[in-house]
């Protein structure tokens, strides 16, 4: 049986979670089909930009992503703080960015003369599209139906393009949230499709590198790296960008040791900072997806009665 979404994503137990949507066509998303002898290498590019274009518009951050040939890896932040500081007119603006605006709603934005009733019915839909704007569910939705009809319209057939409802897991920790974003940015490496972190196309990784080149403070739609101490730091990731990329290189160094293609080997501070040792980090990004919960054990326990679960089930962290 599957699990009932208010079990997998709630914001009280973390706002961190990692999304995977598989294709589920023998035709791919995104790769070759020797069969047919066709490309969809091109669609990459359009999961790319609609990814990006969604971030702009939701108060749903993207902490990382990689899209392969049949699915694709993000990992999500629920940014409520952002959204209820949007005000009623952001909040149509943002939604109207994706959507067609309902008559009442419009002639509200043409400050038309309401009823009480029409005015209460505006704010109401408001305060729907306002909850909808921090929804990793409506977030994912957006993306895989825009994908999906594209996708239709170029293979000229109907029908369904994913393997159901996406797959979603609760990063309850820093630890968690950091194995989440290296295990995503990792893929192209572990696939044997990419030798560096800087030569993998389409994923976070690569796109905080190619900004970092250009001394840009941060890539254009992902969330930026914040730092390591959570008292009064700026709203960001937990971690150091430096830190972060070393990580990466290091981890995917030590997964295709022996292998033709490899990544130098580095020194992380970041390990230190999490207190795990090189095996146990190593375990962790090859199993991250395991379970639906992913933390130490005493994160894993404490927030089960915010999902209403009982059993303390998912990946562990030492």
């Amino acid at each position: 049986m599957t699990t009932a979404r208010s079990q997998l994503i709630s914001i009280e137990a973390t706002p961190y979670y990692h999304c995977v949507s598989r294709c589920v066509r023998r035709s791919f998303l995104c790769g070759y089909d020797e069969l047919t002898q066709t490309s969809y290498e091109h669609r990459r590019g359009w999961v790319e930009k609609r990814l990006k274009r969604i971030a702009s518009v939701f108060c749903v951050d993207v902490c990382a992503y990689a899209i392969m040939s049949n699915h694709y890896h993000v990992v999500l932040h629920i940014n409520k703080d952002q959204a209820h500081r949007l005000s009623n007119h952001e909040v149509i603006k943002r939604w109207l960015t994706l959507h067609r605006a309902p008559a009442l709603i419009q002639r509200f934005l043409k400050h038309e003369a309401l009823s009480e009733a029409e005015q209460s019915a505006c704010l109401t839909i408001i305060k729907t599209w306002r909850e909808r704007l921090c929804s990793i569910s409506w977030f994912m939705r957006l993306l895989n139906q825009y994908i999906a009809s594209k996708a239709n319209q170029e293979d000229d057939c109907t029908g369904h393009f994913w393997e159901g409802r996406f797959k979603s897991q609760a990063l309850l920790d820093d630890n968690a949230l950091a194995a989440a974003m290296a295990y995503v940015d990792l893929n192209p490496i572990r696939a044997g499709i990419a030798e560096t972190p800087e030569t993998s196309a389409y994923t976070s990784v690569k796109a905080r590198i190619k900004s970092l080149q250009k001394n840009e403070t941060t890539a254009p739609n992902l969330f930026p790296f914040a730092g390591t101490s959570r008292n009064n730091m700026p709203e960001g990731l937990p971690f150091h960008l430096f830190d972060y990329i070393e990580l990466v290189e290091w981890t995917g160094r030590q997964i295709r040791e022996g292998k033709h293609h490899h990544i130098r080997s580095t020194q992380h501070p970041i390990l230190e900072r999490l207190g795990l040792h090189s095996d146990v980090w190593l375990n962790i990004c090859t199993k991250i997806e395991t379970g639906i919960l992913i933390g130490t054990a005493s994160s894993i326990q404490a927030v089960l009665p915010k999902l209403n679960r009982q059993r303390r089930t998912g990946l562990q962290i030492p």
